[in-house]
């Protein structure tokens, strides 16, 4: 059965710890942390105490990104790089998370992608490029991204397939996935309704199936393909007025993920209907 993570992103403002209790109590089955000021995220020894304490192994590492994280592990985006795998080393997670580099970043540009190479190499971490989207500036699309946002187009080993960035560059993910193949080793669960060309501005992270993208094709596809990697719930929370209709957010997302990679069929959508009915009780 593919396992069902949630990044730490989803409750964002709160610290780690609330991130793995509130997964632990919407039945994930581990985390993504993402790295950022907070110093418990790039602490290896911190972070493996939550895992343990709450019986959820940490499943993948997200570099920081710019320019929320600008100084973190210094201003070398390759030093960047080598410090989340290091961490993912350390927790005992198979994959980090990375952005390709902006067109400025000419330097680490250059040399991108064999850098990802080296470090699978040397670490056995899959460094699964994300996709990512053009940037909009008034009726002008910019590409922001080097060798550029969109992974199928670019020479890498592994992809992180997201879908609220596929909506927003106007990309069907069905067919990313599809072109994709074997490349793609991860995927963050949420969901996207308009693109760039419609006047969207930022990607909206909303949970799976609320909004155009394919999402409940993909995920079969992936589960009917004997697919070995993961899913990591990467929604957006913040509008949740209390803990527990974020905690019910969470569950509709891992009710929605079940639903569409537990096979048999026959087995499956007994199970999630339970767990969306039960949602509806609590509504």
């Amino acid at each position: 059965m593919i396992r069902v993570g949630m990044s730490t992103t989803c409750v964002s403002p709160l610290p780690p710890e609330q991130a793995f209790r509130l997964a632990r109590q919407a039945g994930f089955d581990g985390l993504e942390i993402m790295v950022t000021e907070d110093s418990i995220t790039q602490d290896a020894g911190r972070l493996c105490a939550l895992s343990e304490r709450f019986e959820l192994p940490i499943l993948s590492i997200h570099a920081p990104v710019l320019p929320l994280t600008y100084f973190v592990w210094g201003v070398d985006a390759r030093v960047k790089l080598e410090k989340s795998a290091q961490l993912a080393v350390e927790v005992g997670a198979t994959t980090v998370v990375v952005h390709p580099p902006f067109r400025w970043q000419v330097g680490y540009a250059v040399d991108f992608l064999d850098q990802l190479r080296q470090i699978t190499a040397a670490t056995g971490i899959e460094m699964a490029v994300e996709n990512m989207f053009p940037w909009q500036v008034g009726r002008r699309r910019l590409q922001a991204y080097a060798p550029g946002w969109n992974p199928s187009t670019i020479d890498c080993d592994a992809v992180t397939l997201d879908f609220s960035h596929a909506a927003l560059s106007g990309v069907n993910s069905l067919e990313l996935a599809t072109a994709l193949g074997d490349r793609l080793r991860h995927v963050h669960l949420c969901d996207g309704s308009t693109s760039s060309d419609e006047g969207r501005i930022f990607d909206e992270h909303l949970l799976p199936g609320r909004g155009n993208e394919p999402v409940a094709e993909v995920l079969q596809h992936l589960a009917a393909t004997g697919w070995t990697g993961q899913i990591v719930a990467e929604v957006n929370t913040r509008k949740a007025k209390t803990e527990q209709e974020r905690l019910e957010l969470l569950l509709e997302t891992v009710a929605f993920a079940r639903l569409h990679t537990v096979e048999p069929r026959q087995q499956r959508i007994p199970r999630a209907r339970r767990a969306i009915e039960a949602l509806g009780r609590r509504a």
